[in-house]
C-alpha cells in the first residue's frame, strides 16, 4: 500500500466504543518466532489488517510457509515446515523487522536472504547490532546490493553476547536464534519490555528455557524441535494511549476497550497529573468532556525513555496534549532525539505553536485552541496519526498525503474510527 491520500473533515465528535487491538510491536514479532516452530502456532487477537503484518506474511508465503488468515476472528495460523530460503525475484519489501525473519530461515535452509529493514525515518536505526548476534552465534554475513545474506550451514552455534547498548530489536533478535540452539547462550544489556516479555513468553510455550535476571541479563537454553503453542497477542499500549488523548482533545464520550494497564502505569499517571481524571475499570477506560479536572489540560513537562516510563513511540501524542493544555509545555526524546521530522507537519495545523530542537519540543497551548485546516504529508507512523488527530479537531477540511504510515501501526483504523462516528476517506494518488 502506497502513496494514500486522506481527506478529512474536521469538527466530527467521536461517541462509541473501540477496542485496543493486539500490539503492532508485539505481532510482528511473535509471527516472526513462529517460523523457528516444527509445528502449526496460532496467533490470536492478531491485528490481521496491519500493513507492516501483511508484508511480513507475504515474504513468509513466498519463501514457501503456509498462513493462514481469519480477519474475521483475528487469527494466524502457521505452519512454517516447508520454510527455505531461496532466491526472490523481488526484495523489496519495507518491512522494519527483516531481520527477526533470518532465525525460521537458517533453521531450515542454514542461510537467510532477507530484506534491508526498511520503516521510519525517525534518525539512523543501524542493523549492525544484529549482525554482532548472527556472527557471535557463528554465522557469515554479507551485505548483497539487494539482500542481507546469513549463512550458518549447520544452524547457529551458542555463544555470549554483549550488547553495547541497551536494545529492543537486538534482544528480540538474539532470543529467536538462541532459541534454535540446543545449548545456553547468555544476553548481556537486553531490554525487556512488555513486548519482549511477551517474545520469551511465546518462545517458553515451544519449550525454549529462558531466564531472566535482573532487568537486563538472559540466559537461553534452545532445543532442536520446538513445539507448537496457541498463543494471545498482547493489546497495543500505543493505540490505546492514541484513542484516550483523541478522546480528550475531541471533546468526545468514547470507551477504549482492553487498554493494557499493566504495560503503560507511568504514561497514564502523566495523564492524570496533566488534569485529565479519566473514568476505568479492570479492562476500558471511558472519556467524556467531564474527564478534565479544571476544565483544561495543565500543562507539564516529561521526557521520554524505556519501559516503564513513557517510550518514544507515544511522544506524538503528547505533544498534541501539550498545544492544546493551558501554557507551555516541554516533551524530551534522548532516546530518539531526532524524531522531530513530524513536527514541521504538524506545525501547519498549530503555526506559532510549536518549536523543536534535537532531543526537545517545546509547545505553546492554549486550552480554547482550534487548529487551523492544513495540507500535510505524513514522515514517521506516530506522527502520521498524530497528523490525523490534528486534522479531525479542526473546523474545516485538511489532506494528509502518505497516510498508509498511520495504516501500517494502527490495525482496522477507518472501521474503528467509522464506529465512533468519525469518517474520514482515502484515495490513491
Amino acid at each position: 500500500m502506497n502513496d494514500i491520500i486522506a481527506h478529512i473533515k474536521g469538527g466530527q465528535v467521536p461517541s462509541g466504543k473501540v477496542k485496543v487491538s493486539g500490539a503492532k510491536n508485539a505481532a510482528t514479532r511473535l509471527l516472526a518466532a513462529a517460523l523457528i516452530s516444527d509445528e502449526k502456532i496460532v496467533l490470536e487477537n492478531f491485528p490481521t489488517e496491519l500493513v507492516d503484518a501483511n508484508y511480513k506474511i507475504d515474504f513468509i508465503k513466498n519463501s514457501g510457509g503456509s498462513i493462514d488468515v481469519n480477519n474475521d476472528e483475528e487469527i494466524l495460523i502457521i505452519d512454517s515446515c516447508s520454510l527455505k530460503d531461496k532466491k526472490l525475484d523481488n526484495y523489496n519489501y519495507p518491512i522494519r523487522t527483516t531481520y527477526l525473519l533470518v532465525p525460521g530461515l537458517i533453521k531450515r535452509s542454514g542461510m537467510a536472504r532477507i530484506p534491508y529493514p526498511g520503516g521510519c525515518k525517525i534518525g539512523n536505526r543501524g542493523y549492525d547490532l544484529h549482525i554482532m548476534v548472527w556472527e557471535a552465534l557463528g554465522a557469515k554475513v554479507e551485505e548483497k546490493d539487494e539482500y542481507i545474506e546469513v549463512t550458518a550451514t549447520n544452524g547457529f552455534t551458542s555463544g555470549n553476547i554483549d550488547f553495547p547498548i541497551s536494545t529492543i530489536g537486538g534482544t528480540e533478535s538474539a532470543l529467536i536464534c538462541a532459541s534454535t540452539i540446543a545449548g545456553v547462550t547468555t544476553i548481556k544489556n537486553a531490554y525487556i519490555s512488555p513486548e519482549v516479555n511477551s517474545l520469551i513468553e511465546f518462545l517458553r510455550s515451544m519449550g525454549a528455557k529462558i531466564d531472566v535476571v535482573g532487568n537486563s541479563f538472559i540466559t537461553v537454553t534452545g532445543r532442536n524441535y520446538l513445539q507448537g503453542s496457541i498463543f494471545q497477542v498482547m493489546p497495543d499500549r500505543i493505540e490505546a494511549l492514541t484513542w484516550i488523548v483523541y478522546g480528550v482533545l475531541s471533546g468526545g464520550d468514547i470507551t477504549i476497550e482492553d487498554v493494557p494497564f499493566d504495560s503503560m502505569e507511568i504514561p497514564l499517571l502523566h495523564l492524570r497529573e496533566a488534569g485529565i481524571d479519566f473514568y476505568s475499570n479492570k479492562q476500558n477506560v471511558h472519556i467524556t468532556p467531564e474527564c478534565l479536572t479544571n476544565g483544561v489540560i495543565q500543562p507539564f513537562e516529561l521526557a521520554t525513555g524505556t519501559h516503564p516510563g513513557v517510550i518514544s513511540d507515544m511522544q506524538p501524542f503528547y505533544v498534541l496534549l501539550g498545544l492544546h493544555a493551558d501554557g507551555i509545555s516541554r516533551v524530551y526524546d534522548y532516546r530518539y532525539p531526532e524524531r522531530l521530522k513530524y513536527c514541521e507537519e504538524l506545525s501547519k495545523f498549530y503555526p506559532e505553536q510549536l518549536e523543536w530542537e534535537k532531543g526537545a519540543i517545546t509547545t505553546f497551548g492554549t486550552n480554547k485552541i482550534k487548529p487551523k485546516s492544513a495540507i500535510a504529508i505524513s514522515t514517521d507512523l506516530r506522527g502520521s496519526m498524530a497528523l490525523v488527530i490534528a486534522a479531525l479537531l479542526t473546523e474545516g477540511e485538511s489532506r494528509i498525503e502518505n497516510v498508509e504510515m498511520a495504516l501500517r501501526g494502527y490495525n482496522k483504523l477507518e472501521s474503528k474510527l467509522a464506529s465512533l462516528g468519525v469518517i474520514i476517506s482515502t484515495t490513491k494518488k
